[in-house]
């Protein structure tokens, strides 16, 4: 809130140079940040009585926009890509695979690792977990296994997480 949509009797007043000026009226504090040409601001409204700063509120709200721009600029979107394997896998198909998650990785990206199962090879989900022990035992130096091997439905599912540096 700034200027009149303040509804407090008293404020803390804060100076346009961030000295600590007091306890004054909302009147007072009016006219003070009035006389040097800038906005009264309510910086904490929760507090008894409540803070108000004197400082030029325009410029503020354009300082702060482009600090938020800056940060956002600066994250990066975690991507979960997936890779899927069957339980009878051929060892070519395995190491293409392999390289897929290693690159994905690389990039920083969360990999999902999967098994489908088809037909009755569910009743044979060890060696599907195998599978996914070995991607996990062969990425262990660039990877962390942020969920370990679970069957849901007819997939076995487990996550590789990049080791941030």
């Amino acid at each position: 809130m700034i200027n009149e949509a303040i509804r407090a009797k008293e404020v803390r007043l804060i100076g346009p140079d961030g000295e600590q000026i007091g306890i004054k009226s909302l009147r007072e504090a009016l006219a003070i940040a009035e006389e040097a040409g800038l906005d009264l601001v309510n910086v904490a409204p929760q507090a008894k009585p409540p803070v108000c700063r004197v400082m030029d509120y325009g410029k503020y709200r354009y300082e702060m926009q482009k600090k938020e721009k800056e940060a956002r600029k600066n994250q990066k979107v975690v991507e979960v890509k997936e890779v899927r394997f069957s339980s009878k896998i051929e060892e070519h198909d395995y190491q293409t695979k392999l390289r897929n998650v290693i690159k994905f990785l690389k990039a920083q990206d969360k990999v999902k690792c999967s098994v489908r199962f088809r037909g009755r090879e569910i009743t044979h989900a060890d060696i599907g977990q195998r599978v996914l022990e070995r991607i996990a035992k062969e990425c262990e130096d660039i990877a962390a296994v942020e969920r370990k091997p679970k069957l849901e439905g007819r997939s076995m599912i487990m996550i590789l997480a990049p080791n941030y540096k």
